[in-house]
């Protein structure tokens, strides 16, 4: 198993997870095109026990949208950097992919809500869209 290392911009995060991701996916939901400020969130998931805190976490904020049964998110109150955090039903770990400092060595394997993209998002590449 190999441990790959992450954390915020002002680097008062910081956590590791353990390979290998349950999924790795762009999503092109406008929940995630507003939370991200982009054209699609890039997020690996893990089952709980792979995720750990190395440290900072006094620094991490949450947000659940209240009118989403479970869309969330989590920032650094410092910078203000996407940070992974638990599913509201605490079976998986999203882990916003940018904030990865080490190289997983895979990519995400499809592109998610497609028919949800930005409407000047004319391509994203060949990863399959389901939907």
């Amino acid at each position: 198993m190999r441990t790959v290392l992450g954390g915020c911009l002002c680097q008062s995060v910081g956590f590791e997870v353990d390979l290998p991701f349950t999924k790795f996916v762009r999503c092109h939901c406008s929940r995630c095109r507003g939370a991200t400020g982009s054209a699609f969130a890039v997020n690996a998931y893990v089952l709980p026990p792979a995720f750990r805190w190395r440290r900072g976490q006094e620094h991490v904020a949450r947000f659940d949208l209240p009118e989403a049964r479970s869309f969330s998110t989590s920032f650094c109150r410092c910078c203000g950097s996407p940070l992974p955090h638990h599913t509201r039903s605490g079976r998986e770990v999203i882990i916003p992919a940018g904030s990865l400092l080490d190289d997983p060595g895979v990519s995400p394997s499809l592109d998610s809500c497609w028919s949800s993209r930005a409407a000047w998002l004319s391509d994203a590449g060949d990863l399959p869209k389901p939907e």
